[in-house]
């Protein structure tokens, strides 16, 4: 007999449970592997970038930028890049500029938009933060895994992401 996870059991009370593909217990404790690997990773490179004064976001932002033509994006690429809404990076972005990281120019091609823009002061940052951030992905992540779990790995991130929805910042 399978034992049913308390969600599914208080989905099911609630008379919710009718049509759903419930998660057998190998889905379940794959998902919640996945789930928790991700958390920790996260904090862990995160608490690394704080040692120095960047957030994950920052260090996402100044690298993207870095390998881009000029240094420099629109708001709307960036923000899709790094899945997020137009208006979460421009508040973002604010914060970034303030510390002189990165500034804003027209964007030629867009009057009603902008170009985010590395600035020497940020690429420096980056710089200086990118030996920290390789040295933390490699402590709390690659590491950890013989070349075989990375080389799965990479495939299974193929497959999930190759059936996503595009993502519209």
């Amino acid at each position: 007999m399978s034992k049913k996870s308390p969600a599914v059991d208080a989905g099911e009370a609630r008379g919710s449970g009718a049509g759903v593909r419930w998660l057998s217990q190998d889905e379940e404790r794959a998902w919640r592997s996945f789930r928790q690997m991700m958390v920790d990773v996260q904090a862990g490179t995160a608490r690394d970038l704080a040692a120095i004064g960047l957030s994950e976001p920052d260090y996402e932002v100044l690298h993207t930028l870095s390998e881009r033509p000029g240094h420099s994006s629109t708001l709307h690429e960036q923000a899709a890049k790094m899945r997020w809404s137009r208006s979460r990076l421009s508040r973002h972005a604010t914060r970034m500029e303030a510390r002189g990281l990165l500034r804003r120019e027209p964007d030629p091609a867009d009057g009603r938009g902008c170009l985010l823009v590395l600035t020497a002061s940020g690429l420096d940052t980056l710089d200086r933060a990118a030996p920290v951030h390789v040295a933390s992905v490699r402590r709390h992540f690659i590491d950890r895994l013989p070349a075989e779990d990375l080389a799965a790995l990479e495939r299974v991130a193929a497959t999930v992401s190759a059936g996503q929805e595009p993502w519209e910042a």
